[in-house]
């Protein structure tokens, strides 16, 4: 004697009754360890002083990321297809791609000024469209500058290598730096 069948519908066999099973058990498990990664975005957040917009931003990007995956993660494993799964993953890598196409262009930019050194900190510069002002700090990713005013512009770097930037300097100063001799002192 056979055990009667589990699926109630009659297009659905025992077989895919088990896989779909085996989906939601994914998913389910998708949903705790978003859950999981959450807290741990945010606690990481929090260390780093982070604002709290951001860090709830942050918790809520890793637990929408994760979850998106495993539904795709869950549909391919109930209609046991890893096209589904693979087609989500591509879909949202492409996705992620453009969203942070701006951000890799600021530290790959940035990586760039601070290698060639041809904006410093304590130099004056101005351009296009940006305002002039003082260069207080050079970070990876942005170059913040001080104006006249006392105003401080953040300029994301890659401003910075695709724009044309004025350096006011002496060309004094500029040569004693890089010949390795002192410059005259300016006359009083």
């Amino acid at each position: 004697m056979s055990a009667p069948p589990l699926a109630v519908l009659p297009f659905v066999n025992d077989t895919d009754l088990e896989f779909f099973g085996i989906g939601l058990v994914v998913f389910l498990l998708f949903v705790l360890g978003a859950r999981f990664v959450s807290n741990r975005v945010v606690d990481a957040l929090r260390r780093r002083n982070m604002r709290s917009d951001v860090v709830q931003i942050g918790g809520r990007v890793a637990t929408v990321v994760l979850i998106v995956l495993g539904i795709w993660f869950a549909i391919g494993f109930a209609f046991r297809s890893q096209n589904f799964t693979l087609a989500g993953i591509l879909l949202a890598t492409i996705v992620a791609s453009f969203g942070v196409q701006d951000l890799l262009k600021d530290y790959v930019s940035g990586y760039y000024v601070l290698l060639e050194r041809h904006v410093r900190v304590g130099d004056r510069i101005s351009m296009e469209g940006v305002v002039a002002g003082t260069v207080e700090q050079i970070k990876l990713r942005v170059t913040l500058l001080k104006t006249e005013s006392g105003d401080l512009v953040v300029v994301p770097n890659a401003e910075l290598f695709n724009k044309a930037v004025l350096v006011h300097v002496h060309a004094a100063d500029r040569v004693a730096e890089t010949s390795g001799t002192p410059s005259p002192a300016p006359p009083e």
